[in-house]
């Protein structure tokens, strides 16, 4: 509901945008992308032990299941050889109190917060660096 939601938070742009944008800007860096969104819990968790084998890394927005699905956790934690930066367009810390916690981020490698749609690039840019390294 990127784009329609709390527009003041989130902005205005869609998310076929977005998606299009970080699909390009992988692919100018000679990356290869695949957008996945699920509003379910166990599909992403199905996805997420998918990675194993398949992505040499993840960019994920947990979006709410942040904080509180230790299901997601798990399932990240499960599949460690594959280094996840956890995402989020707004800056959670300075946001509701429950936001201020992620389950999810210390098993990520990193989390990259508050930049809007750019937090995607950047966290592209970090998994490059990581698997560069």
């Amino acid at each position: 509901m990127v784009g329609i939601r709390k527009k003041e938070v989130y902005g205005t742009t869609s998310a076929d945008d977005i998606n299009k944008m970080i699909i390009q800007y992988a692919n100018d860096k000679g990356v290869v992308c695949e957008v996945f969104q699920s509003n379910h819990e166990g599909v992403l968790i199905d996805k997420i032990h998918s990675t194993l084998n398949e992505y040499d890394g993840v960019v994920i927005n947990p979006g709410a299941y942040t904080h509180y699905s230790y299901a997601l956790r798990d399932a990240i934690e499960c599949v460690a050889e594959v280094p996840f930066v956890e995402v989020h367009m707004s800056d959670i810390s300075k946001r509701e109190d429950f936001r201020k916690i992620s389950v999810t981020a210390e098993v990520c490698v990193n989390q990259i917060m508050g930049y809007g749609e750019k937090s995607y690039l950047m966290a592209i840019d970090y998994l490059c660096e990581v698997l560069n390294a």
